[in-house]
């Protein structure tokens, strides 16, 4: 679980090695040998991000691959040793839920960017921001007026019967039809460097302070190399996401708090660290009570009414009275308060049956729909096993798919055909058989790879992106970049840290300028 204060196992030596990442690595002249031709053997069938790009400036790579060649492979090893000592001197760690250990672990991190041209990146930006327009849209339709059902786009009994959909919201109006404040959408890139939206994440979207970090990172191992590549600034992102929550608030001078469950919750570093870096109170439903309808946060000089909750905890737990009534994360009364219109949740309760992964299929349809667009991203091909002829589909040729639960997530419960021996098919073919609802495929994709750093040189690694949407009623913005995560594992396609997946900054390029 992240923590809230450096992870035990860091020592003195880590925490002085953090420290002093202030310039680039110097030369170690004893090492054996350079990592010249460090990319000269990266010729697989995957598109490869660096070198197969013709988008991005040449100048640009060749400075990159110029800068790691001047370094020792065991240099190159040792700099990202570093960052993993920054990372536990500043608390990053995570915990695996289920995870008898309890260990906590730092994301692995890789000191080769991740690199796209301004160019592509804007068909990125136009592509997320108006896929989650149409969410919101969608959202704002199934809880009033529900005209996409009668029109029989999307399945209605798939929508009201879906666990994540919230009938208290239903006639609830929220300012600016906005619905997730707050969206992950994550991409992928094909052979040919074709873009495709893999998942929608609308409900609590995680991630962003690995993004932060990173750039940090980069900026303190390699900042000759970072000056030079005119890199598109992030670090913006705390303010913008403020701003954000302020006008989706009625408020003149909206106060603003992050609800987290707690130091044990596996993001909870980043609830921390977004609560620090927007200058508001981080608190626990023991900070918050209900009065009168509206919602309250202790502090030393008394009560403060709180307009906006930016929550990272579940529906289920937000209010025991409403919801689960064990649960202790939540704000008895708090529902009450939200269906008066006395405070704003960010993202709104009933967001996860938009990002589910059976509703997936449905989004280019909700573009066409609210839109009256043509979808600037593709979705991935994808099969219901809800449906009988999908699911014979994906009987017979489930050695071949990439089969998930609709409402997975982190990597768990899904099935990788290619990957997976007979005995794993076997059952998890008899899973999809008791309950075909739960589970949906895809043809396995050849996801685009980037160099990596391993201990036995740089070899290439699959990677995704997930760029952050902040909406609000009068403006969408996308920082210049996104959260690439990386499968550490020669030949995995899962990314997530859960998972062994690590992290990589992303760099927005300008071609033009680079």
């Amino acid at each position: 679980m992240l923590k809230e204060n450096q992870d035990t196992t860091s020592s003195a030596a880590a925490e002085a090695d953090a420290g002093n990442i202030g310039a680039d690595f110097a030369l170690n002249p004893a090492a054996s040998a350079k990592a010249h031709g460090l990319f000269e053997h990266l010729n697989s069938q995957f598109f490869n991000e660096l070198r197969d790009d013709r988008a991005i400036s040449g100048e640009a790579c060749e400075r990159i691959e110029q800068w790691l060649s001047q370094h020792h492979l065991d240099e190159l090893n040792a700099l990202n040793q570093l960052a993993k000592a920054h990372f536990l001197y500043e608390g990053i760690t995570f915990s695996v839920y289920g995870d008898a250990a309890g260990t906590a672990r730092t994301i692995p991190y890789d000191l080769i960017p991740r690199v796209m041209a301004k160019k592509q990146w804007n068909t990125v930006a136009a592509g997320c921001a108006q896929r989650v327009r149409a969410l919101n849209l969608f959202l704002h339709d199934i809880y009033h007026q529900q005209e996409i059902l009668q029109a029989g786009i999307v399945p209605e009994l798939q929508v009201l019967m879906h666990e994540a959909f919230q009938p208290h919201m239903h006639q609830h109006d929220l300012k600016g039809q906005i619905y997730s404040q707050i969206s992950g959408i994550d991409i992928i890139r094909g052979r040919q460097g074709e873009f495709y939206v893999l998942e929608d994440n609308l409900r609590t979207p995680s991630g962003v302070s690995y993004m932060l970090e990173s750039r940090k990172i980069s900026q303190k191992l390699m900042p000759d190399l970072c000056r030079q590549s005119n890199i598109l600034a992030i670090e913006q992102y705390p303010q913008l996401l403020k701003e954000i929550l302020a006008e989706n608030s009625d408020a003149d001078h909206p106060f603003i708090v992050v609800l987290t469950p707690g130091r044990y919750n596996s993001a909870y570093y980043e609830h921390a660290f977004l609560a620090r870096e927007m200058d508001v109170p981080l608190v626990t439903s023991r900070d918050l009570f209900v009065d009168s309808g509206k919602v309250y946060v202790k502090t030393i000089r008394g009560r403060q009414q709180v307009d906006v909750i930016y929550r990272r905890v579940d529906d289920a737990y937000l209010d025991p009275l409403c919801f689960n009534s064990d649960s202790a994360l939540g704000v008895p009364g708090l529902m009450s308060a939200y269906l008066q219109r006395n405070v704003v949740i960010a993202n709104a309760l009933g967001t996860g049956v938009a990002d589910d992964k059976s509703i997936y299929p449905y989004v280019d349809k909700m573009i066409q729909f609210y839109l009256g667009e043509q979808a600037v991203l593709k979705n991935v091909p994808t099969y219901q096993c809800r449906e009988k002829r999908d699911l014979d589909y994906v009987m017979a040729n489930i050695d071949q798919l990439v089969v998930k639960e609709a409402q997975g997530s982190g990597g768990y419960g899904m099935l990788i055909g290619p990957q997976a021996s007979k005995r794993q098919i076997d059952e998890f073919k008899a899973k999809v058989l008791a309950a075909p609802h739960l589970y949906i495929a895809q043809p396995t994709l050849d996801l685009s790879v980037c160099p990596t750093l391993t201990g036995f040189g740089v070899a290439e690694r699959h990677i995704d992106l997930r760029p952050f949407v902040l909406s609000s009623p009068y403006r969408t913005e996308i920082v210049p970049g996104g959260l690439t995560r990386v499968a550490m594992q020669a030949g995995s396609l899962v990314v997530n840290s859960s998972q062994g997946g690590g992290i990589k900054d992303t760099w927005i390029i300008d071609s033009l300028h680079s």
